[in-house]
């Protein structure tokens, strides 16, 4: 469990930054260069290796090298945790909503109280 906490909190980390979720607006379309990600962004090439080096240590992007061109990719298999993570919060709110809701329609006539 603290390793999978470890994991969530280096993706939170990662989605943090507005540039980083430029960078992964992006790869949700397919693979993409180091230079097709930096094209929106004004920043260095440099920088945008720094971004994507936080990106790839979190476990949302792959990157390969074959010459002299670095292309990455998303992976989805860690954005479904995030998203199973986000759910069961969800689904545990819900839970208290619904709950609320029903001793509400069960308490209709109770007046409140005033201080």
């Amino acid at each position: 469990m603290l390793n999978q906490a470890t994991s969530l909190d280096r993706m939170f980390q990662a989605l943090a930054d507005p540039n980083r979720r430029v960078m992964i607006e992006r790869l949700s379309r397919g693979p993409a260069s180091v230079s097709e990600l930096a094209e929106p962004l004004s920043m260095s090439l440099p920088a945008v290796m720094q971004h994507l080096q936080v990106l790839e240590t979190s476990g949302l992007v792959r990157s390969e090298k074959a010459g002299r061109v670095r292309t990455c990719r998303l992976e989805p298999a860690a954005l479904r945790t995030a998203e199973r993570w986000i759910a069961e919060r969800r689904a545990a709110w819900e839970r208290c909503f619904d709950r609320l809701g029903d001793y509400l329609a069960e308490h209709p006539d109770e007046p409140e109280s005033k201080e």
